[in-house]
């Protein structure tokens, strides 16, 4: 009697000690999608809104590779290595291309709000992982105002795309937002696209059955409210993926479970439908390999990420190609880019809308010296 009581009262008090552990649970706090139209008056506020803008840029798996340090009128953009992919980005190219992105949002914003930014790239020849300084000035004309607009508007977009092309009208806006250094090479006849499509299923196949390389992605894969929990990493539900992995991700997706075959042969599909759907693809190259190259590629990737969302398309870089050695030369050779060092491979087009990943707030990333 006494046992048979206990487990009903346990029963009945289940839902409430469910209820209490979820409540009990860390959550990090998050950085809002929104940006204030006009700058704060004080130098510290205008600081943190400046962050605020650049912490909303994309990153590898959402991994965030980035602190700042705020000091006076400058803002020191640095790279954080707890946050580095080692196994999908050895030579640091994603980590690069990541940083670039939230510095070019950080201008961006800085233009918007009328001040004039400058910048120094790898001040103290990198020590101490700074990668960029940035300063400004106020009493400028605002501009990129329709850029700014866009910034918390951005989406990396996994679902399928409607197939139509794009406007050559839209494809020139786009070309026109990267300047001198990095380049373009567009994909865009049916037959190419689907060859490319057939590329990064075999590139994303290698990669998830690959031990090393499974392993760090499914640490950056988030399940239930992990995402929101931890403020970063990329929500299974985003991965599009179809079959019995949508069911079972958690072991689907597991290196170490005998189901990620299933999980494999689910991105590898979800990669390949991805691109067959585009209207384009795009692979942004640098001429050389150099870090400030690829620091400098991220900042024109975001620039055409960000017009691309003010033209109202889709995109979503598909990297696994440029990431696994063994498949860049042919990448490269499909694009009629051979001798260049390959950077971003994108896919563009119109879909639904989807949901924006957590961002870590300012205050998590960001430390402050003023006098």
């Amino acid at each position: 009697m006494v046992v048979v009581g206990g487990a009903a009262a346990y029963a009945m008090l289940r839902p409430g000690l469910g209820l209490a552990r979820k409540a009990a649970r860390a959550y990090v706090p998050l950085q809002p999608w929104s940006l204030p139209s006009e700058p704060p008056a004080s130098p510290v506020e205008l600081a943190r809104a400046l962050i605020g803008a650049a912490v909303l840029a994309p990153s590898d798996w959402n991994a965030q590779p980035w602190r700042f340090e705020v000091e006076n009128s400058s803002i020191r953009l640095v790279a954080d290595p707890q946050r580095a992919l080692p196994a999908n980005d050895p030579d640091r190219r994603g980590m690069m291309v990541s940083l670039g992105a939230a510095l070019e949002n950080l201008l961006v914003a800085a233009r918007a709000w009328g001040l004039q930014p400058t910048v120094t790239y790898f001040p103290f020849e990198g020590a101490g992982g700074v990668v960029a300084e940035v300063a400004w000035t106020g009493g400028e004309a605002h501009r990129d105002r329709g850029l700014f607009a866009a910034i918390p508007e951005r989406r990396t977009n996994r679902r399928e795309y409607d197939h139509r092309g794009l406007l050559p009208e839209h494809r020139a806006q786009l070309g026109a937002q990267v300047a001198e250094g990095p380049r373009l090479h567009w994909v865009d006849e049916p037959r190419a696209l689907r060859e490319l499509a057939d590329l990064a299923r075999d590139a994303v196949h290698t990669q998830v059955m690959d031990r090393r390389t499974g392993a760090e992605q499914y640490a950056w894969t988030r399940f239930d409210d992990q995402a929101r929990r931890r403020g970063d990493g990329v929500p299974v539900d985003a991965l599009e993926l179809g079959g019995v992995t949508r069911w079972f991700a958690g072991r689907c997706l597991d290196p170490n479970s005998w189901l990620v075959r299933f999980g494999a042969a689910s991105a590898a599909g979800q990669a390949r439908d991805g691109i067959r759907s585009a209207g384009a693809a795009v692979l942004v190259t640098a001429p050389k390999r150099d870090e400030a190259q690829w620091l400098m590629a991220g900042q024109a990737y975001e620039r055409f990420a960000l017009k691309a969302t003010q033209l109202g398309l889709a995109h979503q870089p598909v990297n696994a190609p440029i990431e696994v050695e063994r498949f860049r030369g042919d990448l490269l050779r499909r694009f009629g880019a051979r001798g260049e060092e390959p950077l971003m491979l994108l896919r563009l087009g119109r879909a639904k809308r989807c949901p924006h990943t957590p961002r870590r707030a300012v205050a998590l990333v960001a430390s402050f010296r003023t006098t």
